[in-house]
């Protein structure tokens, strides 16, 4: 059973939607509420599941665990399996997304199909931070994109056409390069796979077992330019300054079920990838252009803080902020050592949670008021005091108060990055600043001073319902705050097996320019 438990968890949801598509008929009230209770019920179940994989996952163990592996067409392989880094995003995911079903409670237009839609987007997210074949990891990758085009397009605001197929656009156009990289690289190699690979590409073989993919290494300009196809996918992905437009017209018009996947889970692939390919797989061209990265990160995190500063749609401020985040863990991700890349990962998981979490405020006065504007608001404290106190944690811990999960990845990357570049890092720390300038900016004008405006006098505070959403958030928020162990324990085995992988590449890579040149 171990050996087929991720495919269990990884198509449960889309068993779940087949039998949505199939068997439930109607388009009442009934048929609306045994939909949402289906999808429910299994993302709850899905998340249990994950857990054995947790707690039966060995950290010292810097390979993949509970390989489930079968032939496929072509000479391809169906291989899915976890190790220290991809077992966190599993969790993420399968934690998020029952959150993620409860928040959508109040859908009432085509119910059916919208939790078809994330349930079909649960399984295409998880097989994305499993697969261990190129191909199957790029199938996941793009088609991860049709469930969210179509849950901004058909539910999304006033102008939600324009953002899902800026959206679509976007992403599927820089994986497009990456897609030529991956027939370059297997017209020249013939192999796909992750892990265990014994071949060369050009002249220089460097085979290690230790981490992720092993035995592909390329030299000289070509790995560069296999290295930027694959970071114009992940950059657009996570994203990057300058490709970041996208982002903010996606959050604004996707409503909020769909904004939070994209902040909390959708996001992180970006950087997942990096991770999983393009350090370990091309690091002579990671090393040649890390201090380009290192300072678009910088740039990014001073720029879209000041954006943030200077708008007047909620949620599109709370986008610009995911972007100034984003821009630590790539920076982390380039500085190749362990507190950077602890960092990196941390940020990532730390940002699922807070971020969700700041949608979902969003949400709960959207719900009510209809309206997003900042200046539709103010001295909410006064009918919604329990809203205020969750609004206030959840932007302490976005700025990065000591004692929440924010603080935790911003300062393990800024260590990184400070025995790199210190001039980055003092670039990217003023971005902390920002952030709280923003933050705080946004919390005074939204819940702060009295009660004017007769919109908000009968205001509501939150539901049952909307409390038991956020309380696992805060707890997570919190738990890895004050004990930042349970996931650096968890990661630590498989990132220094990266960090050796990667300088033993890069000896390898400079001893081989040597011998060329004498």
């Amino acid at each position: 059973m171990d050996h087929h438990l991720l495919s269990i968890i990884t198509f449960m949801p889309s068993f779940a939607a087949l039998i949505l598509a199939v068997f439930l008929r109607g388009n009442d009230e009934a048929a609306a509420r045994n939909a949402k209770w289906l999808a429910l019920i299994t993302t709850t179940v899905t998340f249990l599941i994950s857990l054995f994989i947790l707690f039966d996952f060995d950290p010292s163990n810097t390979g993949f665990q509970f390989v489930d592996e079968a032939s496929w067409i072509m000479g391809l392989k169906y291989r899915m399996g976890v190790d220290g880094i991809s077992i966190l995003f599993v969790m993420l995911t399968t934690f998020m997304m029952p959150l993620v079903i409860a928040a959508s409670w109040n859908v009432t237009t085509r119910v059916k199909e919208y939790m078809i839609a994330f349930l079909l987007l649960e399984t295409l997210m998880l097989g994305v931070f499993m697969a261990l074949d190129m191909v199957l990891f790029y199938l996941f990758f793009e088609a991860g994109l049709i469930p969210m085009f179509l849950i901004i397009g058909i539910w999304g605001g006033a102008n939600r056409i324009y953002a899902s197929f800026k959206f679509f656009l976007y992403t599927f156009l820089g994986s497009v390069l990456m897609l030529v990289a991956m027939v370059a690289m297997y017209a020249d190699a013939g192999t796909t796979c992750i892990g265990g690979c014994e071949v060369s590409l050009l002249t220089h073989t460097f085979a290690s077992e230790t981490f992720s993919i092993a035995g592909i290494t390329v030299v000289g300009g070509l790995q560069t330019m296999l290295f930027l196809a694959f970071f114009a996918s992940f950059a657009v992905k996570m994203p990057m300054w300058p490709v970041h437009t996208w982002l903010p017209d996606a959050h604004v018009q996707a409503p909020t079920a769909g904004s939070v996947v994209l902040a909390a889970i959708l996001l992180k692939m970006g950087g997942y990838g990096f991770l999983r390919f393009s350090l370990p797989m091309f690091p002579v061209g990671s090393d040649v252009l890390a201090s380009l990265v290192l300072w678009m990160s910088a740039i990014a995190i001073v720029y879209t803080s000041l954006v943030a500063l200077v708008q007047e749609d909620m949620k599109k401020l709370i986008a610009y902020s995911s972007v100034a985040h984003m821009g630590f863990v790539t920076m982390g991700i380039f500085a190749f050592n362990q507190q950077g890349l602890d960092g990196a990962i941390f940020q990532m998981v730390s940002h699922g949670f807070i971020s969700a979490a700041l949608f979902l405020c969003v949400g709960v006065i959207y719900d009510r008021i209809h309206t997003r504007e900042i200046d539709a608001y103010g001295g909410l404290v006064n009918r919604m005091p329990a809203y205020a106190l969750v609004f206030m944690f959840f932007t302490m811990a976005n700025v990065g108060l000591p004692g929440t999960s924010g603080f935790v990845g911003e300062f393990l990357t800024l260590m990184g990055v400070f025995q790199v570049n210190t001039w980055v890092a003092a670039v990217a720390a003023t971005g902390v600043i920002l952030s709280a300038a923003y933050a705080l900016w946004l919390y005074r004008r939204v819940v702060m001073g009295d009660l004017i405006k007769e919109s908000l006098r009968t205001i509501t505070d939150m539901t049952t319902r909307e409390r038991w959403i956020f309380a696992p958030l805060i707890a997570m928020t919190l738990l890895l705050g004050v004990y930042p162990a349970l996931v650096l324990d968890i990661i630590g085995p498989s990132v220094s097996a990266l960090v050796a992988s990667y300088d033993t590449a890069m000896e390898a890579a400079g001893a081989a320019v040597q011998m060329a040149s004498e």
